[in-house]
């Protein structure tokens, strides 16, 4: 970045995995998401918290701005997808659905969100994971058209043992 910049930007990124037998284990899920942490790290992103549950991950940065959002996501996706089967963290072939959300925040709303990404096991005992994504879609006034929304795995929500 050249001197005299100063940016200050939150985005929270939403994405999935693909296939019902690939999904984040609550026994893998801390390698995955440090893992991820790190690679936003390397990007020179700030990596305030990544979390999730089976079927869905929350990734809450400051972006660096000399690094698109898209481009972002692609070498996050890249990367974690390699970690995960490399490592053989899942049963069968892990990959991530196409697509992901991206939501802008002000640094007022950082604890609040913070703790919400935090909370994510607890949040989803009460609010499916497609509930969530919809309600973030309006919240934010981002027109969506059902046909092209995440495959949601819903039949996969977590239970004790994943």
């Amino acid at each position: 970045m050249k001197p005299g910049t100063f940016t200050q930007l939150y985005v929270q990124l939403v994405f999935a995995p693909k296939f019902h037998d690939a999904v984040l284990h609550k026994n893998i899920r801390k390698r995955v998401f440090e893992y991820m942490s790190g690679t936003i790290t390397e990007m020179k992103h700030k990596s305030i918290i990544v979390n999730g549950v089976s079927n869905h991950v929350h990734i809450f940065i400051g972006l660096n701005p000399s690094k698109s959002i898209s481009d972002t996501v692609q070498d996050i996706k890249r990367s974690s997808t390699l970690f995960i089967n490399k490592e053989k963290l899942c049963n069968g072939t892990f990959a991530w659905q196409e697509g992901y959300g991206g939501f802008s925040y002000g640094r007022s709303q950082i604890d609040e969100l913070y703790q919400y990404i935090l909370n994510q096991e607890q949040h989803h005992k009460k609010v499916t994971f497609r509930d969530e994504y919809i309600q973030f879609l309006k919240k934010f006034e981002i027109d969506y058209d059902e046909r092209f929304l995440f495959d949601f795995l819903e039949d996969f929500e977590d239970t004790p043992d994943n």
